[in-house]
């Protein structure tokens, strides 16, 4: 057990749309990344996905509507919900999801990681 600096770790992301496992808990990796453009339409056909913004802008595309978030704003998606991320600056995030959960939703995609690395 130990104090994280989120900052230091954010500092240490060069590369976009690649999440890193921060911590572990019950299940669940918190995972930070920076993100800066388009994503691609998905969904967790069997996780809910927690967003939060630390910094920047994060718009999330659902096929009904556009959800903005600023930072220190939360949204969690449920499961089966499509949905696209777009941020049209460099943002920070942080994710709370289940262990299994693939980052794209299997689409296959140059932005998909197989596997998270630890940060």
């Amino acid at each position: 057990m130990h104090t994280i600096d989120l900052n230091e770790k954010f500092e240490a992301i060069s590369d976009r749309w690649n999440p890193r496992i921060l911590a572990s808990l019950n299940g669940q990796d918190v995972k930070l990344a920076k993100i800066e453009g388009d994503f691609v339409w998905h969904a967790h056909q069997e996780e809910d996905e927690m967003f939060f913004v630390v910094r920047g802008r994060l718009e999330l595309h659902f096929r009904d509507k556009i959800e903005v978030l600023l930072p220190g704003q939360i949204i969690v998606v449920p499961k089966g919900v499509e949905h696209k991320p777009l941020a049209t600056e460099e943002t920070w995030i942080m994710l709370f999801e289940p262990q299994s959960t693939d980052h794209t939703g299997g689409v296959e995609t140059p932005l998909r990681r197989e596997k998270s690395q630890r940060i």
